[in-house]
């Protein structure tokens, strides 16, 4: 899940950078609302956290112009400015969420989880297909009830393979989601990280399918 975090706190910017990459997102990190800008018309993330009080352009600003596109990225609002009015004027004009600093972390996570969950239809924290299954939460997966270790970019790719089960996945929307500014990512990466999780996925009874010229898709091998 790719992530684009714009505070101009740098300190705080740094700390909520740090968290979101511990719990394995991938995450591009602005300062101003003009860069904000220009990088969601470009890109598309799975979630943009937006502080309004930003040099070169207010917040708000930037969320107006993303849903003038008909840019659908979820947004949760992260600022000091609390008042009603400034929230209905945030959630009114496309906003899924409002959070008011100071915040507390576990909430923050939580919110987002939220978010990342309605964005992809779920109720449900635990998502599961065939005898995988995986957290949301604590962002991992188990089979048959066993933990299912994997390396950074293969679990990241199961992860939106997973949240899309039934779906392809175009390689595009694969190469955004497990890219960021400083750690690019080629379309040949893409074909070894899919070589290597068919690989693990053989056991139980699952594999990746490739939609040519598309994307991919998780199915079950069928005998």
């Amino acid at each position: 899940m790719r992530i684009l975090l714009v505070e101009d706190n740098l300190s705080l910017a740094e700390s909520l950078a740090a968290l979101l990459r511990q719990s394995g997102y991938a995450v591009d990190m602005v300062q101003d609302g003009a860069t904000a800008e220009t990088l969601a018309a470009a890109v598309d993330f799975d979630l943009v956290i937006l502080d309004l009080n930003l040099p070169k352009m207010d917040g708000l600003d930037v969320l107006r112009k993303m849903r003038a596109r008909r840019n659908s990225a979820p947004v949760m609002i992260l600022t000091a400015r609390g008042s009603p009015e400034e929230r209905v004027r945030g959630l009114d004009l496309g906003a899924d969420d409002y959070l008011i600093k100071p915040f507390d972390i576990g909430e923050f996570e939580a919110r987002i989880r939220s978010i990342l969950r309605r964005q992809a239809g779920l109720r449900s924290s635990v998502v599961s297909f065939g005898p995988l299954e995986f957290d949301l939460i604590a962002r991992s997966f188990s089979a048959s009830g066993l933990p299912l270790e994997l390396p950074a970019r293969e679990r990241d790719l199961l992860e939106l393979l997973m949240l899309r089960a039934g779906k392809v996945v175009a390689r595009e929307s694969i190469i955004a989601s497990l890219t960021t500014l400083d750690a690019d990512l080629s379309s040949n990466a893409v074909e070894q990280y899919v070589s290597r999780l068919r690989k693990r996925l053989a056991e139980l009874g699952l594999t990746v399918r490739t939609a040519r010229g598309i994307g991919y898709f998780l199915d079950r091998v069928h005998e």
